[in-house]
């Protein structure tokens, strides 16, 4: 049995912390590393998991103290390039959280270096995983309870408060919610899909950038939306749902349900829809990351949730931004 992938979380916020706990379940990765400038911060809360892991300022000295094949990057998404770029200089594989970037200019360059070094470029669009949502995918794929024919999605949340330097509500680093939080739909309507052909938005704009978005996307006949806030009360919690309807069914999801998905077939009632369940209840998160340290071990090419994957689901949000700022319909060529 070949040795576990040795890794760097390059960043230990909330989401750094929660990539720590599936690798620490995956006997096939190894955290080697981890990343941050508030040392007593990170170190505390190290201890407090009871791990134990070296915690370096920066990604130099974590790389001239510790030998790892892949980095895991958790960072405010406008310095996603910089490690990225470094790391593939360094002959590194990379894991990098959503979106991969602001602009699609760094977004195209991320991947080019990616591509330079013949190194693998993942981007951490955990609702391709979410089990949910892959049972939605089945289900279109499928066929089995006929056409799909609407689709509504929608995520809503309080603003987020707990990211390091509250970077998430400055908009020269973050663009709001619908490029952080509504992202997620829009990459996982591609990953069903497509590109669609045109997108018509509105949102709300406020000084941390666009904190509610509603978005209608064009795919011929079928009905698809997806909605996204995060400007709820900051105790309301957090839900992400789906309902899509089919020629004879109806699959729902809600995460503040329980059960959370359902099928409601012809005549019947709705039904329990169960779904794997996986370690810590960490969802998406366990499945991206065990299928990001496969491919790596086994040296084939990542080929969900890729760089141009990415890339592509960037390409509709700025222009669902563009639509909502413009108040008209934005066409996207294939």
């Amino acid at each position: 049995m070949s040795q576990p992938v040795d890794i760097a979380i390059i960043g230990f916020g909330f989401m750094g912390a929660t990539h720590a706990s599936v690798y620490r379940l995956l006997p096939a990765a190894r955290v080697v590393a981890i990343v941050d400038p508030r040392l007593e911060h990170t170190r505390a809360a190290i201890a407090a998991r009871q791990w134990e892991i070296p915690v370096f300022p920066d990604y130099a000295s974590a790389a001239a103290n510790c030998k790892f094949s892949a980095v895991d990057i958790c960072l405010p998404t406008d310095l996603h390039g910089d490690v990225a770029r470094r790391a593939f200089a360094d002959g590194r594989h990379v894991f990098c959280e959503k979106p991969i970037a602001l602009t699609l200019d760094a977004a195209r360059e991320m991947i080019a270096a990616a591509q330079g070094a013949q190194r693998q470029l993942m981007i951490g669009h955990c609702i391709r995983f979410w089990p949910e949502y892959a049972e939605l995918k089945r289900l279109v794929d499928s066929g089995a309870q006929g056409r799909l024919l609407s689709l509504s999605m929608s995520r809503r949340t309080g603003r987020p408060g707990y990211t390091a330097g509250n970077w998430v509500n400055q908009p020269g680093r973050c663009l709001g919610a619908a490029l952080d939080l509504h992202i997620h739909d829009t990459d996982f309507l591609s990953h069903l899909l497509g590109t669609p052909r045109a997108v018509v938005s509105q949102g709300i704009e406020d000084e941390t950038g666009w904190s509610s978005i509603t978005t209608q996307y064009h795919f011929g006949d079928l009905l698809v939306s997806a909605e996204a806030a995060w400007n709820y009360p900051p105790k309301w919690g957090f839900q992400m749902r789906f309902a899509a309807v089919f020629e004879r069914a109806v699959l729902d999801f809600d995460s503040r349900n329980t059960p959370s998905l359902t099928l409601t077939v012809g005549d019947s009632s709705p039904a329990p829809v169960t779904v794997p369940q996986t370690p810590g209840a960490l969802g998406g998160y366990y499945h991206e990351l065990a299928y990001f340290v496969d491919c790596v071990r086994r040296d084939v090419p990542v080929t969900i949730s890729t760089g141009e994957q990415a890339t592509e689901s960037l390409r509709v949000v700025l222009a669902e931004i563009e639509s909502a700022q413009m108040k008209k319909p934005v066409h996207l060529n294939p």
